[in-house]
């Protein structure tokens, strides 16, 4: 860029590189980028940073990264939820209570959530839990059997449970709602304000194999196309 085309890089063309490093496991290489940047590290850097490590399992790194973004007074409930997730998944009790601990401190809460269907042009809204859905009976129903086909294959634990109100995100009913009022040749379009979760993620793609049905749902970030157990993303989102 420089030598070649005269174009100085800026703390996005960081970002991107970071970013890259992150999608190739070179997290190495992606903190000595930043350590190297002759700009100041914006929240955008430190943030693909701490995506790259939640992605790779390097909880120690994404303490730094989360350290800085702390230190630029970011406030995004997203980066918070990223790092209590890390600590949940590893079992690190107090690392997910000293999260919370200073989310409330910042005054800084998680926004809810909610996933959305268009069926018969009509939209359909699903909420975490969600009570209100006229079909809810029937929804929580085709939501248990799909978890007892992929559970019975062995590729996915149930750790949590999600018959009735536990802890089911909204974008579990969406596609439950999807593949028992579409037609079996239709694509599932599921539309999300929040990321994904990786459990969610991984059973989308469950769910895809195991009903041979492409599934798609746009996301806060991005689109995820799920067929045949695999999605778009590379697993990488």
């Amino acid at each position: 860029m420089t030598e070649s085309h005269g174009i100085s890089p800026t703390s996005d063309h960081f970002t991107c590189m970071v970013d890259l490093f992150g999608r190739a496991g070179l997290l190495e290489k992606a903190e000595n980028l930043i350590d190297e940047m002759p700009l100041e590290p914006n929240a955008s850097v430190w943030g693909a940073l701490l995506g790259a490590c939640r992605i790779n399992g390097n909880t120690e790194l994404a303490e730094v990264a989360m350290s800085h973004l702390i230190n630029l007074g970011v406030v995004d409930s997203g980066s918070y939820a990223l790092m209590s997730n890390m600590y949940s998944d590893l079992g690190n009790l107090e690392g997910l209570s000293d999260v919370r601990k200073l989310m409330r401190q910042k005054q800084i809460s998680k926004t809810p959530g909610c996933s959305w269907i268009q069926v018969n042009n009509r939209v359909h809204v699903f909420t975490a839990d969600d009570t209100r859905h006229l079909q809810r009976k029937e929804v929580y129903e085709k939501l248990d059997k799909l978890m007892e086909k992929i559970e019975d294959t062995g590729k996915y634990v149930n750790k949590l449970g999600f018959s009735g109100p536990k802890s089911c995100h909204s974008e579990k009913l969406a596609v439950a709602f999807g593949l028992m009022t579409l037609p079996s040749w239709m694509t599932v379009y599921i539309m999300k304000s929040l990321p994904i979760c990786r459990d969610c993620h991984l059973l989308m793609k469950l769910i895809s194999e195991a009903t041979s049905r492409e599934l798609v749902i746009r996301d806060a970030h991005r689109f995820h196309h799920f067929r045949d157990g695999s999605c778009s993303c590379g697993d990488y989102w």
